[in-house]
């Protein structure tokens, strides 16, 4: 996922390896198979906020990149979260597929 990403969270270009994660889309419990779990287009390299933001529901992203925010997220988190992002470029069919998946089943509005 580093190469994929360019080693960058791509709403945030944070670089730094020790704050990036492998944040997956549809999570490992609920992939049918390992090609599925491992698919680079079941994946974004997020920082440690985006990537917690994401597995909560509390962020999501639209099918052109743009992110969604919950309601439930805290004044201060939603300012450090909106403050510091822009839309993701480069996602597939792969990636808006699970990206449909991640809106409908872990996304909170």
């Amino acid at each position: 996922m580093i190469s994929y990403w360019q080693g960058r969270c791509p709403i945030s270009d944070i670089s730094d390896t020790e704050l990036l994660r492998a944040s997956h889309i549809k999570p490992w419990k609920d992939c049918e198979t390992d090609a599925e779990r491992l698919d680079v287009h079941n994946g974004i390299l997020l920082s440690a906020l985006w990537d917690a933001a994401f597995d909560k529901g509390l962020v999501t992203f639209k099918d052109d990149g743009t992110p969604r925010f919950s309601s439930r997220l805290s004044a201060p988190a939603m300012s450090s979260l909106s403050g510091h992002s822009k839309r993701i470029s480069g996602l597939t069919a792969g990636h808006k597929e699970n990206l449909i998946w991640h809106r409908d089943q872990v996304f909170n509005p």
